[in-house]
């Protein structure tokens, strides 16, 4: 039977010794939980979590496109859509999209993730074309005037393919590279990074009744598979980072499940991203129907993850975060890196 090792992780700063960093982070633990499926999970001492997946767990995450993942970075989003869940028509032009782009950068983005299709539930495909016609110009734009990491959130190759040549240095698929096979390859020759996202089902059907043996663990295997089946096809483990896939064919209870214990994650050996930013479980729990008033509640999902060792946090609100972030970061002792 498999075992799942999830470091029950620890930020304070005065760590003891023997306690053993979370991917080169700013977090660490001395204790892990062994969780087999049909069984109560138990705790061991992170010295008895067997060589293989202890090396995983505590190994430095390498640099995503240039910048260092030893503390939180906020990538920040920039849909270029008519109809994105939250920020759908606001930037749907190159002149707006561009300027919500350069008010991230200098509000305290460390990477800027520009999509030109909506993944909300229900949601349309959008042919190759139009997507390109709307992310290429913005991402050429952008890289003239900053050095920052862009990533393109796209499914498909030939879009995937313009916005690396207009500048992007990231792949974020929603689809694990699963929606387009050719993907997989253009970013094995490219040697980008690419995010690796879990869904259930397409955006226009993952949130009918979405059911799982154990979300936790149904994730984790899934993400797993694919790092393997990436690996595989050419793309280097260094290169691959994972997101669990928050509201993507989830609950709000698979939701939950997830946050509690996305520590689980690192045993994966990639780094983490994870995008809360407004979801609709937010709005459920905190009585905030309204998608713009949501702020708050990803905030605090945010913290809670970075308390977990989440290195990467995909959000809308850039300047708000950030000074949440560079608070905690204060009251905590964590020193913040460039």
């Amino acid at each position: 039977m498999t075992a799942y090792y999830r470091p029950l992780v620890q930020t304070d700063h005065a760590a003891p010794a023997g306690a053993r960093r979370i991917a080169g982070g700013w977090t660490w633990f001395t204790h892990a939980e062994r969780i087999e499926r049909g069984r109560e999970p138990t705790i061991l001492a992170a010295d008895d979590v067997p060589a293989a997946a202890l090396d995983r767990i505590i190994a430095p995450r390498a640099p995503l496109a240039g910048m260092s993942l030893g503390q939180p970075r906020l990538m920040g989003i920039l849909n270029v859509t008519p109809d994105s869940f939250s920020d759908g028509g606001q930037f749907a032009t190159p002149d707006l999209a561009h300027g919500q782009a350069v008010r991230m950068a200098a509000t305290g983005a460390d990477i800027i993730d520009i999509g030109g299709e909506s993944t909300r539930p229900g949601a349309e495909v959008v042919p190759v074309a139009q997507e390109i016609a709307r992310t290429e110009p913005v991402i050429a734009a952008l890289r003239g005037e900053t050095h920052l990491p862009i990533s393109i959130d796209t499914r498909k190759t030939d879009v995937a393919f313009a916005a690396l040549k207009a500048g992007a240095t990231m792949i974020n698929d929603v689809s694990a590279l699963t929606y387009d096979p050719a993907l997989m390859r253009l970013a094995a020759e490219t040697g980008v990074p690419v995010c690796l996202m879990h869904a259930q089902g397409d955006p226009k059907t993952m949130q009918k009744a979405p059911s799982y043996d154990d979300v936790l663990l149904d994730v984790y295997d899934y993400l797993s598979g694919r790092i393997e089946t990436a690996v595989a096809a050419g793309i280097a483990r260094s290169a691959i980072v994972i997101d669990p896939g928050i509201g993507f064919g989830k609950t709000t209870d698979h939701n939950l499940s997830l946050l509690r214990k996305i520590s689980l994650f690192h045993s994966l050996g990639c780094a983490i991203l994870l995008g809360a930013s407004r979801k609709r479980f937010i709005g459920a729990l905190a009585d905030a129907p309204d998608a713009n008033r949501r702020a708050p509640g990803s905030i605090a999902v945010m913290l809670a993850a970075v308390a977990q060792g989440v290195q990467i946090h995909r959000v809308h609100d850039i300047d708000e975060n950030r000074q949440a972030l560079t608070l905690w970061q204060a009251a905590t002792g964590m020193r913040r890196e460039t």
